[in-house]
């Protein structure tokens, strides 16, 4: 066994891989306190995070080791961390790549982080949000960082295309935005040039999360947790009955709770997410169907053939929102009595932070007057002064009833550094 552990090490020493958007000191001087975690997507990167922590801790002359635990030659033995422990030893930085799947794995992580602490540095990760909502063992022991797939920035590093705002660098910058939001910012997706290899690699990760990830946490046959992922990418609003009528109409038969535990677990894989509506009554945040955002957008045309640019806006932006926010933030959608709506609305603690309003195409003057309808009455409604309206193209500040409404293109906005 020792030999594959040699195998693993020798390999991420070796591999050459280009840098992500996230500190690795910040996680290396974490480690010393706390079990880092790392979670997110299958394929999101992962894996080449704990491969360039690892580079840069040899590199300062450490004592570190990764291994991934996914390996079949290792992955079913019921001492495997306690026979790299004996491998590795006691003190120095430990890095696991998909540690869930390992037998005992909190125990085992919260009785070493105990006794060793201030020798031996953990840093791990999975493709299951479990690993940062773990049982009683690790609470309060585990510090969690969430990847995403490559954020629009990452991605232009990526492709080699440098921001320039000449009339040139910025149809660049269109152009790979259309890419972007098409076939998604799964890392080795964006390195592929072909299209049709791009295709082949987003449907065999959709199959592998499914497969290795959802079904297995839902106790669901593959073939149930495929269709569900087909309705959940179709739909904007998901609700668990409506969700139950489509599995009742193509004669497969499926209770309600299991369409709710579907929903559970395919956000635990960051497959999906769905977001509720913003209201302080908890009654209306579970009856009112909620928003659903795929992990990747590339899913969306990879799966059904459909290029909504409209539905890949807000997807994008969500997921955005998401890498941006800090854990004591939320975000929901907005509706009133009447069904005007406002696509997302970020809540601090009780209050909304600020409200965003997606649009792809808004030069048509009657979408345009329902947009800014939505956002106006919602941010009155709210308590707020302000608004955003993101779209392909228009650029500008308007005030309207006395709210302050800011459009800006979807690239632009995704260049800049704040949450709003």
């Amino acid at each position: 066994m020792e030999n594959i552990f040699e195998e693993w090490n020798v390999y991420a020493q070796k591999k050459a891989l280009m840098p992500r958007a996230i500190d690795l000191g910040n996680i290396e001087s974490n480690s010393r306190l706390k079990i880092v975690g790392i979670t997110g997507i299958r394929r999101s990167g992962k894996s080449s995070i704990l491969i360039l922590l690892l580079q840069k801790l040899l590199k300062e002359g450490r004592k570190a080791a990764y291994i991934n635990l996914e390996d079949s030659r290792i992955k079913d033995s019921k001492t495997l961390l306690d026979d790299i422990l004996k491998w590795f030893g006691d003190a120095g930085y430990l890095l696991l790549d998909e540690v869930t799947g390992a037998h005992d794995w909190e125990g085992w992580l919260a009785r070493n982080h105990e006794l060793l602490k201030g020798r031996l540095h953990l840093v791990v990760s999975s493709s299951r949000k479990k690993l940062v909502t773990p049982s009683r063992p690790l609470r309060g022991r585990m510090l969690a960082y969430e990847l995403y797939p490559l954020s629009f920035k990452e991605f232009l590093q990526f492709k080699g295309i440098e921001i320039e705002r000449t009339t040139a660098g910025t149809g660049r910058i269109e152009k790979a935005l259309d890419e972007y939001l098409i076939y998604g910012g799964f890392p080795e997706v964006a390195l592929v040039n072909d299209r049709i290899d791009k295709i082949r690699l987003l449907s065999s990760y959709f199959k592998d999360i499914i497969g290795l990830d959802v079904a297995e946490m839902a106790e669901e046959s593959i073939a149930t947790v495929d269709l569900f992922g087909k309705y959940a990418i179709e739909t904007p609003h998901f609700s668990a009955s409506k969700c139950l009528n489509f599995f009742k109409g193509l004669g497969h038969k499926i209770g309600k709770q299991s369409i709710l535990n579907l929903e559970k677990h395919s956000q635990d894989g960051y497959l999906f997410f769905f977001i509720p509506i913003f209201s302080h009554t908890i009654k209306d945040r579970t009856q009112y169907p909620r928003k659903a955002f795929a992990g990747d957008t590339g899913f969306m045309y990879a799966l059904s053939g459909k290029t909504d640019m409209g539905r890949l806006f807000e997807n994008a932006v969500f997921l955005e929102l998401k890498r941006r926010k800090p854990p004591q933030e939320e975000i929901h959608y907005w509706r009133n009595q009447e069904g005007i709506e406002a696509d997302f609305v970020v809540r601090e603690g009780l209050k909304a932070k600020g409200i965003i309003q997606v649009v792809y195409a808004i030069e048509n003057e009657k979408t345009k007057e329902r947009e800014i309808r939505g956002l106006v009455t919602c941010v009155k409604d709210l308590g707020l002064k302000e608004g955003m309206i993101i779209t392909n193209n228009r650029e500008g500040t308007e005030k309207i009833d006395n709210i302050i409404i800011q459009f800006i293109p979807l690239w632009k906005w995704f260049l800049r550094d704040d949450n709003l």
